[in-house]
């Protein structure tokens, strides 16, 4: 490299260049503030026409013109083609909201069917009772090895992976509890 045209920091042309490339950024966003001043009502409509209420629409909007302003150095310079590249934008973020609509509509569903499903019939809703409050006099964490093996449905190694425990201390603490709650089962039936 020549020394003459070298571009360091302190050459006057590189001051030169660095402020020619302020100007066109300037410039850029001044082309930029009139394409979205220019376009913004024209999508919002666009939006408008295929989303359900006001609020997506303008969400939608906020969402394109976000990307427009990240993106303006890929801003086409022809003002139709310009047009057009927002449009795509556009287009995008649509069809972007529109598969999160799915995704969320079918997770509705599965939840719904989840729930739905039909819960045991507890024909004693007493003994129920009895249960539930033999298993509220455990420790915290006995409760929880209960619950989560008999009303969940994990197994011992399972729950205590879940509870950070060691399976060893979790088989063990559950073999205690199942003495504690036979006892106390055998001796509150008899009375």
């Amino acid at each position: 490299m020549h020394r003459g045209t070298s571009l360091s920091i302190g050459n006057p042309a590189f001051m030169l260049r660095r402020a020619g490339d302020r100007l066109q950024v300037r410039d850029r966003s001044a082309e930029v503030s009139d394409l979205v001043e220019r376009e913004s009502g024209k999508l919002l409509n666009y939006f408008l026409r295929r989303t359900s209420n006001h609020e997506d629409a303008a969400d939608l909007l906020g969402e394109t013109l976000l990307i427009v302003w990240r993106r303006e150095r890929s801003i086409p310079e022809d003002e139709t083609q310009s047009r057009m590249w927002m449009y795509g934008i556009a287009r995008k973020v649509l069809a972007g909201q529109r598969r999160g609509n799915r995704r969320r509509t079918a997770l509705r569903q599965r939840l719904a069917e989840e729930l739905n499903t039909p819960q045991p019939d507890h024909a004693d809703d007493e003994m129920l009772d009895v249960v539930r409050s033999a298993i509220q006099q455990l420790d915290a964490i006995d409760q929880e090895i209960v619950r989560l093996h008999y009303w969940d449905g994990f197994s011992l190694v399972e729950a205590a992976s879940l509870l950070g425990l060691r399976p060893a201390t979790v088989r063990s603490r559950h073999a205690r509890i199942r003495s504690k709650l036979r006892i106390k089962f055998e001796t509150g039936l008899e009375h």
